[in-house]
């Protein structure tokens, strides 16, 4: 019996091997690193930009919540996958695979939790720069299922993750923003904010 999960993942694969043109712009932005470096460079952008002091004081902490994140969402789908393994869709179903064959766990997905975890949290703070970040780690979830490397549930349980432990970084770091005004004095001091 096929599940809904399957099902979903035949569908969206079942796009790939039509259109090459498609097929390389997905297998793009399917990389394991395209989207990851990109959000980071983004995050490094954000460090030193504003407008005026209070826009990249703003800026930095959000960068600091989405670093934070990146790392604990990276922590969260190791973990996970100490204790659960799920086989990846291409060695259990008739999958058009556009990729390389991953052997690692495909739930979660790890580099979508990783890259929703980063888009949240600059969401969370900048809703123009974030938002920006969201489409680009949407259109990486969608892509790992069109190439075949991950099953739609995969990709959700890692955006889910990612966003949720954004959430909770960014509430601990409001909570604790008398500390973190005094290290980021320190840190204006020593010129690296």
């Amino acid at each position: 019996m096929i599940t809904i999960d399957e099902n979903i993942f035949l569908w969206i694969n079942g796009l790939a091997g039509n259109i090459a043109a498609i097929d390389w712009f997905f297998k793009g932005i399917a990389n394991d690193y395209l989207i990851i470096v990109g959000s980071c460079m983004v995050l490094l952008a954000l460090w030193v930009w504003g407008i005026d002091a209070d826009q990249r004081d703003k800026n930095q902490k959000a960068v600091i919540c989405a670093s934070i994140s990146l790392g604990l969402a990276q922590g969260f789908v190791s973990t996970l996958n100490a204790f659960c393994f799920r086989p990846r869709p291409f060695t259990e179903l008739p999958a058009n695979l556009l990729f390389y064959q991953p052997t690692d766990s495909s739930f979660p997905s790890n580099s979508v939790a990783v890259i929703f975890a980063i888009a949240f949290a600059i969401f969370l703070a900048n809703r123009k720069v974030g938002g920006f970040l969201l489409l680009f780690a949407c259109l990486h979830a969608f892509s790992r299922v069109y190439v075949g490397v991950h099953y739609p549930f995969d990709v959700l349980a890692g955006a889910a993750g990612g966003m949720l432990i954004a959430y909770i970084v960014t509430w601990v770091i409001k909570a604790l923003e008398k500390w973190v005004n005094i290290i980021m004095g320190i840190a204006r001091k020593l010129y690296i904010a």
